[in-house]
């Protein structure tokens, strides 16, 4: 198997996992500080695949340009209370989560 089938490969089991959820679901992990939003701008199956190998180059991108970062406070409340649904995806220990 060559390299880039192996990234497909990944890629695609990362697409299989992402969902849909009511974000009151994911309260519990934005207390506990390991909620992380994506900006809609990016391919969050591209986000999770780049946390789950490590990338933390990219990742360091994407947090100085506001891209990607910690749920704010003001983004739980606002998703709480439009009772709002997110995209979701796990990637030990994060929950990376898209509007």
């Amino acid at each position: 198997m060559n390299e880039s089938n192996g990234c497909d490969i990944t890629k695609e089991k990362v697409n299989l996992e992402t969902s849909q959820i009511a974000w009151k679901e994911l309260q519990r992990f934005f207390a506990n500080g390991s909620a992380v939003f994506v900006a809609s701008g990016l391919d969050l199956v591209d986000v999770a695949y780049q946390f789950s190998i490590d990338n933390k180059d990219q990742v360091a991108s994407w947090m100085q340009n506001n891209q990607v970062a910690l749920v704010s406070d003001q983004q739980a409340i606002d998703w709480l209370e439009a009772d709002a649904e997110v995209w979701a995806v796990v990637v030990k220990p994060w929950i990376l989560v898209q509007e």
